[in-house]
């Protein structure tokens, strides 16, 4: 797997929803803190998005207004509101026990403002924040422009479509086009992102040699990967290609591994019925004893009680 879909995987858990819905002006939403992600697209009318405080922040930003087209990704949990006007009153949403939202009746006050909403969450595991998502802003937004972002805009309109019609098959298609949908989003953000950052994971994509490495060790993390070889990867002496990794990424490239290889670890553990020593090889270890020991270390508890646990 590339590095983007290898992050949002180790995150990713449960089943995502979404659904294709009407509100009648006026209205307002405030959406509560929860452990996914949210997006939401203005497919007719318009809409505010009242956003989140960024981490630490004491005041929200203000109201953003959202036009037809537009694409809006809530990526760290926190909670807020989306509404006709941003002096509308918000009602709090309370999801349904599968996580979905309900979706109000299609229907309204006569020449009432009509805003059609395409919405979906995505279930997170946070415990363990991959750094790539760790850096998003508290919400990106992507307004639409005319021949812009094609390949999020048909990842848009075939999801809505599945919505507005479901077929036989739409149960495994939809869930496939939110998880296509993500990755665009993400992906869009990044590759816009880029051209203006000189350092964090936007920079550590574009530069050829760090990104040669970081696809070699999320590629295979069991290999005994060393700074040289992975330096080698990009044309690179073992120390400038450790000096240019740890000021992108954030962390010395072994580091960087050996975080990965217990990321991964821990997925194998919540998602599979591996024997622990499979466990083991896949993360890199030939022996069960130095693997445990390793991920006590890192987690802070053994493997077999935290697969117990989750």
């Amino acid at each position: 797997m590339d590095v983007l879909s290898d992050a949002i995987a180790a995150m990713r858990t449960g089943r995502p929803h979404s659904s294709r819905t009407v509100r009648f002006a006026p209205w307002g939403i405030r959406f509560p803190a929860s452990e996914g992600a949210g997006f939401h697209v203005v497919l007719q009318g318009t809409a505010w998005l009242l956003p989140p405080a960024a981490a630490g922040g004491d005041v929200a930003p203000a109201p953003v207004r959202l036009g037809p087209g537009d694409v809006v990704l809530l990526t760290h949990g926190i909670g807020y509101g989306l509404a006709d006007h941003p002096d509308s009153p918000l009602t709090d949403a309370v999801p349904l026990p599968d996580g979905s939202w309900p979706t109000p009746p299609d229907r309204g006050p006569v020449d009432a403002e009509e805003t059609l909403l395409l919405c979906g969450a995505y279930q997170l595991n946070r415990t363990r924040p991959h750094p790539l998502l760790a850096e998003l802003p508290p919400y990106v937004h992507i307004p639409a422009r005319v021949g812009a972002h094609p390949r999020l805009r048909a990842a848009v309109e075939l999801l809505g479509a599945e919505l507005a019609e479901p077929l036989p098959g739409s149960d495994a298609i939809v869930p496939a086009l939110l998880d296509t949908l993500l990755l665009s989003l993400l992906r869009t953000w990044w590759l816009a992102e880029r051209a203006d950052r000189s350092t964090g994971w936007s920079a550590a994509l574009a530069d050829p040699a760090v990104a040669a490495a970081l696809r070699a060790l999320h590629g295979d993390p069991a290999h005994p990967w060393t700074v040289e070889e992975l330096g080698a990867l990009g044309g690179l002496s073992r120390a400038a290609f450790a000096r240019r990794f740890t000021t992108l990424v954030g962390r010395p490239p072994l580091a960087y591994l050996t975080w990965w290889r217990m990321t991964t670890a821990g997925r194998l553990l919540r998602a599979d019925d591996l024997p622990l020593r499979a466990v083991a090889q896949r993360s890199g270890y030939s022996s069960e004893f130095a693997f445990a020991k390793a991920f006590k270390r890192e987690y802070g508890t053994a493997p077999g009680r935290y697969r117990a646990a989750s």
